[in-house]
């Protein structure tokens, strides 16, 4: 078993394993030679399943296995991220998976530049070059857990019905700044014997197929309320329908576009999920990656969150996905 990559993308890298690491302390991570998969499956929360082109963080890679070149790792994100922190100033980054003590562990070696002046502050320089530049290479070991396919084999993303709508989020940490606001003050104004934590922290997102998105928080002391108008809603493309054109026309989705208005005004045509404030600030964070957001409602079921990041090439090839479940009302 092999994997080796140079990373071209620290910067991006770091941030994911960020985002991720809020919702989860453990990472299901399976390498290919063509992606690289992350998947976050905590016991209550959100789950994520991220699939990202190689190029979006990797500059070459090797992988070597005997499932078919396939490598299933157990990471711990906190370690990873840490250790990422630490060479967002490097002039270069390799991975790689290895053995320390016989417990398989991922190397990240990082190569940085310094000068005569700096130098005894890292553990290993070497290479002095004119003008008393210096480099220095440190590693970091991260103990990791090498899976069989036979552990990973039940592992899918989970089922969802098909949506009600779909809708182009506004800036995440626009939507997270108002979400934290919001959730703030509930805890605040709520006495903690009248209810749990959770569900003082319950907002309410809906959404309708007139471009209107609406942020709400009720409790006993209070009721907010934001709301976004003028954003689009993506159109399905009939290629990619099972069925084609004759098949959207009896979607969900294209049944509530008849309902609603532009304004936001109308009770009718709205799909709604309510969800943890707490968890919700968690999964906005991804906004620090950018790329487009697209929500899928699933009237008071779940809402599905697809973040698209463009690649060296300006591509969407990675997606990350989020799965939210609904409580009830």
């Amino acid at each position: 078993m092999r994997f080796k990559a140079s990373i071209q993308n620290v910067s991006t890298f770091t941030r994911l394993t960020a985002s991720l690491n809020s919702l989860g302390r453990l990472a299901w991570v399976k390498l290919t030679e063509e992606q690289v998969c992350f998947t976050i499956i905590p016991d209550q929360g959100t789950q994520v399943w991220a699939v990202l082109a190689i190029d979006s963080i990797f500059e070459t890679i090797t992988v070597q296995s005997a499932a078919d070149n396939v490598i299933n790792l157990e990471v711990p994100l906190a370690l990873l991220h840490r250790a990422l922190k630490s060479a967002l100033h490097a002039t270069s980054a390799q991975i790689r998976l290895t053995k320390k003590d016989n417990v398989p562990v991922l190397a990240l070696t990082i190569v940085m530049a310094a000068s005569a002046n700096t130098h005894r502050a890292f553990d290993a320089p070497f290479d002095d070059f004119g003008g008393g530049s210096r480099e220095t290479m440190v590693t970091h070991e991260i103990a990791v857990r090498v899976l069989s396919p036979e552990a990973v084999a039940h592992l899918h993303e989970p089922a969802t019905r098909e949506p009600d709508v779909y809708i182009n989020l506004p800036s995440l940490m626009q939507l997270k700044s108002i979400s934290d606001r919001f959730t703030k003050l509930a805890l605040a104004d709520t006495k903690p014997s009248t209810a749990s934590t959770a569900s003082r922290t319950r907002l309410e997102v809906a959404a309708n197929m007139h471009g209107c998105l609406k942020l709400s928080i009720k409790s006993d002391a209070m009721s907010m309320s934001s709301t976004w108008t003028g954003l689009t809603n993506p159109e399905l493309d009939p290629g990619h329908i099972s069925g084609g054109a004759e098949s959207i026309a009896g979607l969900p989705s294209t049944r509530m576009k008849q309902l609603g208005s532009a304004d936001g005004r109308s009770d009718e045509g709205w799909s709604s999920v309510r969800i943890d404030g707490l968890d919700w600030g968690k999964v906005m964070s991804v906004g620090r990656l950018g790329g487009r957001v697209i929500a899928c409602f699933c009237h008071e079921h779940a809402l599905i969150l697809y973040v698209y990041l463009s690649n060296n090439n300006g591509d969407d090839e990675s997606v990350l996905t989020y799965y939210i479940s609904s409580y009830s009302a």
